[in-house]
């Protein structure tokens, strides 16, 4: 017990470090909002909305937000601005509830197919191939047999990046040279995983933003032929999403859920940026759940996201 209470702490200190520029940035607004003021009024929450669009919520997620905590003012009648941040708390996960599925607790957690294949997708230079390595990674400390495929061939170097890090975590990976289709890579590394009993796949596919006809049927040829070897998959198509563009991430994951069924999200960079907001606003605005946040550059800065734990980091006056 006492160890897993120390590798919590451990997440949890890894993330107040990774928030802390959006938590910074944040805190100075809020107390801006709330300057000379006792309770939240009808100014405070004009405040309040303008602190949550500046923190890349997104004005949609925004108003939802102001509408709950309106809701509790007329309620309560009487509400002093030091509650802010535990109403904010509330609500926010409360949104993030009503958007996610749950996200299991640890990578150890059992999968309800075997192989259990997971589809990446998203554009170049979101950290795509990156997050693909430190699941690999997760998923195998855990216990679980990985393998991945190299299918964005595409560009030479995600393949080679992808092998790096298959290498680094002693891991079988499926590739074939440049330009090969990837729906064949797909193919070749489901057929590799059944036969080697592997519990969990991990798929690349190409980072391109081309046109949304070309990218949809590019993406369902792959899915199609995933289906063909293994019924059903893919199980999970994961779009991974920089955090550090701010609203450019709700662009995409625009594109992106408009092309595939895309069923839950990876958050990168967020250590690198002030715009953490954004997690709340692209969860709520595609219905779709964030399962893995990215807090740092090392490998066990990838989290799987728990939707308290992040408000609480987020807006905790720690």
């Amino acid at each position: 017990m006492a160890k897993f209470s120390f590798f919590n702490r451990e997440k949890k200190e890894s993330l107040d470090k990774g928030l802390e520029k959006t938590k910074e940035s944040v805190f100075k607004k809020l107390s801006r909002a709330v300057i000379g003021k006792t309770r939240v009024d009808e100014e405070v929450l004009d405040n309040l909305e303008e602190v949550l669009v500046t923190s890349d919520v997104g004005v949609e997620t925004t108003l939802r937000i102001i509408k709950r905590i309106e809701k509790r003012v007329s309620v309560d009648k009487y509400l002093n601005t030091s509650e802010l941040n535990i109403i904010l708390k509330e609500e926010i996960a409360s949104l993030l509830q009503e958007n996610n599925q749950e996200t299991p607790s640890d990578f150890s957690a059992p999968l309800n197919n075997k192989p259990h294949v997971v589809m990446v997708v998203g554009v170049n230079g979101v950290g795509k191939t990156t997050t693909i390595g430190k699941l690999a990674y997760h998923f195998k400390k855990a216990g679980k047999k990985v393998m991945l495929g190299a299918g964005d061939t595409f560009r030479a170097a995600a393949i080679d990046q992808l092998d790096v890090w298959a290498k680094r975590a002693d891991i079988p990976v499926v590739k074939q040279q440049m330009g090969a289709d990837p729906a064949s890579v797909a193919f070749d590394t489901l057929s590799s995983a059944k036969s080697a009993g592997s519990d969990i796949v991990i798929i690349d596919t190409a980072g391109r933003l081309h046109n949304k006809a070309h990218l949809m049927n590019e993406l369902s040829k792959i899915k199609r032929v995933m289906d063909k070897v293994v019924p059903g998959a893919p199980h999970e198509v994961l779009l991974v999403l920089d955090g550090s563009t701010g609203q450019n991430a709700f662009e995409q994951a625009k594109q992106f859920t408009a092309a595939t069924q895309v069923s839950a999200l990876a958050i990168t960079k967020l250590d690198g940026t002030a715009k953490g907001g954004v997690v709340i606003g692209i969860s709520d605005q595609f219905k779709v759940p964030v399962k893995y946040i990215g807090v740092g550059e090392k490998i066990e800065d990838l989290q799987i996201f728990d939707r308290h734990t992040f408000v609480d980091s987020l807006f905790s006056e720690e």
